[in-house]
This record gives structure tokens, sequence and C-alpha cells, in this order.
């Protein structure tokens, strides 16, 4: 199992446009195979940030879904909207 924590920090006045774009990418993420768990999360005390929760089978799993058009859309647009840190685990 592979599990990534994504954590974003939007730049003023674009995280209405980075979330959207994250809910999608979760829509999408979750109908693809390999795909154990895919959850964004809002910050409840810090505004303009939220966190990916992922979780894939293997790393041929979560290679297939960084390679979809999907996943390059939506990342594409979170990434104009701020920034974002990745911390991957191997189970």
């Amino acid at each position: 199992m592979i599990r990534l924590n994504c954590f974003f920090q939007a730049k003023e006045g674009r995280y209405a446009e980075a979330i959207a774009a994250a809910k999608a990418l979760v829509g999408e993420s979750l109908t693809h195979s390999g795909c154990v768990a895919y959850d964004v999360f809002e910050s409840a005390t810090r505004p303009g940030i939220f966190m990916f929760c992922e979780t894939w089978k293997d790393e041929a799993s979560l290679a297939y879904h960084s390679s979809t058009d999907a996943f390059k859309k939506y990342v594409g647009i979170i990434g104009e909207c701020g920034e974002m840190k990745v911390e991957k685990f191997v189970c």
C-alpha cells in the first residue's frame, strides 16, 4: 500500500478555484483501479489550507492515476492556485 498526504496552501483569492478542482479530482480518482481511499479535507482553523489523503494498492495504480488526463488537468489548476507539499509512505 502507498499513502500520500498532500498539503496545500492557496494563494490569496484562489482558494475557491483550488478546492473545486480538488473535489473534482477526488471524484475522478475514486474511479481508478487500485484506489483504496481518496479524500480532501479543509482546515477548520487555517484559511486557505486543505489536505489530500490518498491510499493506493501499489505503485502501478499510483502511476496510472498520475498519468490520467483528469489528474493532469486538476493538479495543474491546483498548482496554479498555490503551493503543495507531498509526503509519501509505503506500507
